[in-house]
């Protein structure tokens, strides 16, 4: 009985001193395991061509949402680094000056890529590319084109955007452009074409005939309806989310996210607060807002609304930035201290869209994006750094690996295949 007794004694030790030998991986390694095995690519990253150069460049760990050192520590794979131009005068001064800006931004990208940090980041331009350049061991930049307003009313501008390497443009962003309406149009009710114009359904075969993947996330639902209808090829929504669960005309509505089913596309769920629970994120801004104007008003400090600051200079902005960046760190630092602060939007909130749109139209159309460095940003996924946070809520939902690694990337590999397919077929025809 004696020896009985020590011997299970000895089993318990055992099984203490390495739990994981009984009962295999725990919940933190089974979502290290699956996060670090599935390809994770964020399709909606902004950009700043100042943090594009020899000596402040994303080899650094920037004060931005993204960079190479956050995309090592949270496991991120592959950003989308977007050319976004804001919407202005539709005319050939305006395309002009925006065109202008597009080119930077290729530049900047190229310029990473190619003479900054070769060693670290590749571009990809295909799903191939994509896993040569992981397999390497290195991160991976692809482009997205936000606004096609630079283009002009010059197609030919579609290939040329195309040799520089991008892989999805979207026709419109806040406002109308000379290719469609945009979702604003749902707050005055005031449309230039109800939908598409002329030069936006040439737009659609263009990119089809190119093998750019269509993104409908800012164009209103009429637009995208006809670049429905019109696409030989899957569309994508780059960074978009369920507008039942969020009343935004950023999002779409059931009837757009069963089009997508049907055409075969993808919706990437966006990391953005507003997007996700308005509510929540107003009363939290209002929160901070008051807050923050306290701590201005007691440092002595200025304090102005963003419309305001608009108007300013250069040196008029730096110098408001730089007190922002210290009133908003006072600010934040008092508000982990306080019990009134409201709940923030958080990564549950995130993966209950995901959910949604899951249920309604299926695993294989819906995929993940952040909008960093454009306004996105949540408790939980504040920066590419906590990104495996994502992979964790989705574990905790129940969510298979083979799931996780669809929505973490393999549904947008497969739309660009299809997309690029498209092309070739009707290069040959």
């Amino acid at each position: 009985m004696k020896y009985i007794s020590c011997l299970g004694c000895l089993l318990v030790l055992l099984s203490c001193a390495n739990p994981q030998k009984k009962t295999g991986l725990g919940a933190e390694g089974k979502v290290r395991e699956i996060h670090e095995k599935v390809i994770t690519i964020d399709t909606h990253d902004d950009i700043n061509v100042a943090n594009f150069t020899p000596s402040v460049n994303y080899t650094q760990r920037l004060n931005t949402q993204v960079n190479i050192p956050k995309m090592e520590e949270g496991g991120l794979d592959v950003a989308w680094l977007i050319v976004y131009t804001g919407q202005d005068s539709l005319n050939a001064y305006g395309y002009e000056k925006a065109a202008a800006n597009a080119m930077a931004k290729f530049e900047a990208i190229h310029r990473l890529c190619e003479e900054i940090a070769p060693d670290k980041i590749e571009l990809a331009l295909t799903s191939d590319d994509v896993r040569r350049i992981i397999a390497a061991g290195k991160k991976v930049a692809m482009i997205g084109v936000e606004n096609a307003y630079p283009m002009g009313e010059d197609l030919s501008n579609f290939e040329k955007y195309h040799q520089m390497g991008a892989r999805y443009v979207s026709l419109s962003h806040n406002g109308h452009s000379q290719f469609c309406d945009s979702n604003t149009g749902e707050e005055d009710g005031i449309w230039l074409y109800n939908g598409l114009s002329e030069l936006g359904k040439t737009a659609v075969k263009e990119m089809n005939r190119l093998g750019i993947m269509i993104d409908i996330s800012h164009p209103s639902k009429a637009s995208m309806m006809q670049m429905i209808a019109l696409s030989k090829a899957p569309i994508i929504a780059s960074h978009s989310s369920a507008r039942a669960l969020c009343d935004h005309s950023r999002n779409l509505d059931d009837e757009q996210l069963l089009m997508l089913k049907d055409n075969g596309g993808v919706v990437q769920t966006v990391a953005f607060k507003s997007y996700l629970n308005t509510a929540k994120s107003e009363a939290l801004s209002a929160y901070r807002k008051d807050l923050y104007k306290k701590v201005a008003d007691s440092l002595g400090m200025p304090w102005f609304e963003r419309n305001e600051v608009t108007g300013f200079n250069d040196i008029e902005k730096g110098a408001y930035m730089e007190n922002y960046r210290k009133v908003k760190e006072i600010g934040d630092a008092l508000a982990t201290k306080r019990s009134d602060v409201p709940p923030g939007v958080n990564v549950s909130d995130f993966v209950d869209h995901i959910d949604y749109m899951v249920n309604l139209i299926g695993i294989d159309h819906v995929g993940i994006s952040s909008d960093f460095d454009g306004g996105g940003g949540i408790e939980g996924w504040e920066d590419a750094s906590e990104t495996m946070n994502v992979t964790e809520e989705l574990v905790k939902r129940g969510y298979s690996e083979e799931a996780i690694e669809k929505l973490w990337g393999g549904n947008l590999l497969r739309v660009l295949d299809e997309v690029q397919a498209v092309a070739a077929s009707l290069a040959k025809s």
